[in-house]
């Protein structure tokens, strides 16, 4: 699994080029439709641990850094969260999710910069929430969205360090899923992190009392007991195609 990346056409936001353009609301989510994961910030944990299967893994190819993300489809390039009218059926939207079409991006010797899809389809001159008034100030709209990315940034460096931790504790360990449908599918999903819960156990007091304290022993424990949403998947996957949709 790896982290998928439905931005089309990122581009800086630019307080010239993009000065009358609005941005539409939608409740389409089908530039998500082939995301079979997406990134979990571990504030996020305690809701989306409720339905969804929340593991680790990494990010980028040649192994990079561990990230958690929830397993959003057992094949590459599904969500089956996305149905045919294009909503997300879960109950739980993940942030990654739901700061689209905005994103933060790495500048080279720079700071984040602010990005905004251009292939959004609610992007444009008439309709929708400007992003600049008529003086090229930032718009309430727009500020509510940096300062949803702010905050966004903000718990992503948080669950980095979780995750580090977990990597120098030596707690992950690699797992493949496997679903077997009762029509005789099979489907295995691989490059999965899990934390060894007899690795836990073992731990020396004095770094399980860190985790303890930190509250990231939780965490952990949220994510085990995600770890039965796979289930829910497979229940998902298995489920049969509307009348008028091709299997």
């Amino acid at each position: 699994m790896s982290e998928p990346m439905y931005y089309e056409k990122p581009v800086l936001l630019d307080r010239t080029k993009h000065r009358r353009r609005k941005v539409k609301a939608s409740t389409s989510f089908a530039f998500a439709r082939k995301a079979n994961s997406v990134y979990l910030a571990g504030v996020e944990f305690g809701e989306a641990c409720k339905e969804y299967a929340v593991v680790f893994t990494r990010a980028g190819a040649g192994g990079g850094k561990v990230v958690p993300v929830v397993m959003l489809g057992l094949r590459s390039r599904e969500n089956l969260f996305v149905d045919a009218e294009n909503r997300w059926t879960g109950r739980y939207i993940p942030a990654f999710v739901r700061r689209y079409p905005f994103v933060l991006a790495d500048l080279p010797g720079q700071s984040l910069g602010v990005c905004i899809d251009e292939a959004y389809a609610g992007l444009n001159d008439q309709e929708g929430e400007p992003l600049f008034d008529d003086a090229g100030q930032d718009t309430p709209f727009l500020r509510n969205a940096l300062d949803f990315l702010t905050q966004y940034q903000r718990e992503y460096l948080r669950t980095e360090a979780f995750c580090q931790k977990l990597e120098q504790a030596g707690l992950l360990t690699e797992m493949n899923a496997r679903a077997d449908l009762v029509d005789g599918r099979t489907f295995t999903v691989g490059s999965l992190l899990v934390v060894d819960e007899k690795k836990l156990l073992a731990l020396p007091d004095a770094t399980a009392l860190s985790l303890f304290r930190s509250g990231e022993m939780h965490l952990i424990s949220m994510h085990l007991l995600s770890l039965s949403n796979m289930q829910r998947l497979v229940d998902r996957l298995a489920r049969p195609a509307p009348a008028d949709q091709p299997a």
